[in-house]
């Protein structure tokens, strides 16, 4: 009878405990104040070139809110294939916020690269949906859904899926999504058919992929379709994709509900960093994207970009980033540093920060590199709980 009690009474501890974690922990683990551009309106606009004698890859933005690795994964793919034009296009010549931690310009408005009559020859479409109880937004459905021929792609990407339904041109075709978002989005578009357990659906013209990293795994796919295997090895080998191949095998697992626990166990009693990324001219878009991604997805204390002097820089491939921290006012415990050759500038800037460094060369996939640090600060444990939120595996 008192092993009884005893076992009773450790329960009931255990369960209170886990519902004051989840209690107080759970509002900052799932609501964020959206960042609003307050900048110069003095924009630095690019005026990417047109070639011709291209493929065109057009992807959609929200000015309101986009996913970071939807956008940024295929914009560095398809442009390392040094065969392709690639733009971003927005329905407002306005910036974009990515993951709540970077701005960015598009190169074109809906009615501007309209009025330049490009058709695209592959449509991507990210995660535009800022909550997935609010219907995508009838001007991005209705530009992609009148941009697609029928000849040439799209290629959904993660909780895209939704936009990408709402056109109604996967209706009856297959359509995966996050695994923790599935089955919301089946609900909502039942005439779908959603599919899980894969990276990557085809149907003819219409592709798809799983939930946020599987943005390369969908990219490589139409890259090797539109320029062959050897061009795909190329642009694989660059990012130091781990897989001597595409993986289309994929484990469609959730965010349970032990992995919230464990990550509101963390922000509650675990120090929470102030995190800070540097931006500098020539930036690498995909290992940009990793860092800021990954880490965003560890909940720590902040997130922010920065630049040295508060301006906009222009990445490799010539998409105009702005900062969404400010040196003078956020303060940061870690500085992400992507370009060493800032290091003495940023050590004045950033006093009292450490700053975590990247080799220039990677010998590694930029995401691993990211997950194997964030285990050694909280864990294996803490560190599946990033990569279900990835969609990795």
């Amino acid at each position: 009878m008192k092993k009884i009690k005893k076992a009773l009474i450790i329960t009931v501890t255990t369960l209170l405990v886990l519902s004051l974690v989840l209690y107080f922990a759970l509002p900052q683990v799932f609501s964020q104040k959206i960042k609003i551009y307050k900048g110069s309106n003095d924009l630095a606009w690019s005026e990417p070139r047109f070639d011709s004698t291209k493929k065109t890859v057009i992807i959609v933005a929200d000015n309101d809110g986009t996913e970071m690795f939807d956008l940024m994964a295929p914009f560095y793919l398809f442009n390392a294939t040094k065969k392709a034009n690639v733009f971003v296009v927005s329905e407002k010549k306005a910036p974009i916020l990515l993951v709540n931690s970077l701005f960015i310009l598009p190169h074109y408005s809906f009615s501007e690269i309209d009025s330049l009559h490009i058709i695209p020859d592959v449509i991507v479409i990210p995660n535009l949906t800022i909550h997935l109880k609010t219907p995508p937004k009838a001007s991005n459905v209705g530009w992609i859904k009148s941009h697609y021929t029928g000849s040439n792609i799209i290629l959904s990407i993660c909780d895209g899926s939704a936009t990408a339904a709402a056109t109604g041109l996967y209706d009856g075709k297959p359509l995966t999504t996050h695994a923790s978002d599935y089955k919301i989005l089946q609900k909502q578009f039942p005439k779908a058919h959603w599919v899980k357990d894969k990276s990557v659906t085809e149907s003819g013209n219409l592709y798809s992929t799983a939930g946020v990293s599987n943005a390369v795994e969908g990219s490589l796919t139409v890259i090797k379709r539109l320029f062959g295997e050897q061009t795909m090895q190329g642009v694989l080998h660059d990012v130091r994709y781990p897989h001597a191949d595409i993986k289309v095998d994929h484990q469609s697992l959730v965010v349970s509900k032990g992995a919230i626990i464990k990550i509101a166990t963390k922000m509650l009693f675990s120090k929470n960093y102030r995190i800070g990324v540097l931006l500098t001219d020539s930036l690498n878009e995909f290992q940009l994207a990793s860092v800021l991604d990954t880490y965003v997805r560890s909940f720590p204390k902040s997130i922010n970009s920065f630049s040295s002097d508060g301006e906009s820089v222009s990445s490799k491939y010539g998409l105009t980033l702005y900062p969404t921290g400010d040196t003078k006012e956020d303060k940061v415990n870690e500085l992400h540093v992507l370009n060493l050759q800032l290091e003495n500038v940023t050590q004045n800037v950033f006093t009292n920060a450490s700053m975590i460094k990247y080799s220039t060369e990677p010998k590694q996939y930029f995401i691993e590199k990211c997950l194997q640090r964030i285990a050694s600060l909280y864990g294996t444990n803490f560190k599946n709980c990033v990569k279900l939120m990835l969609d990795y595996n």
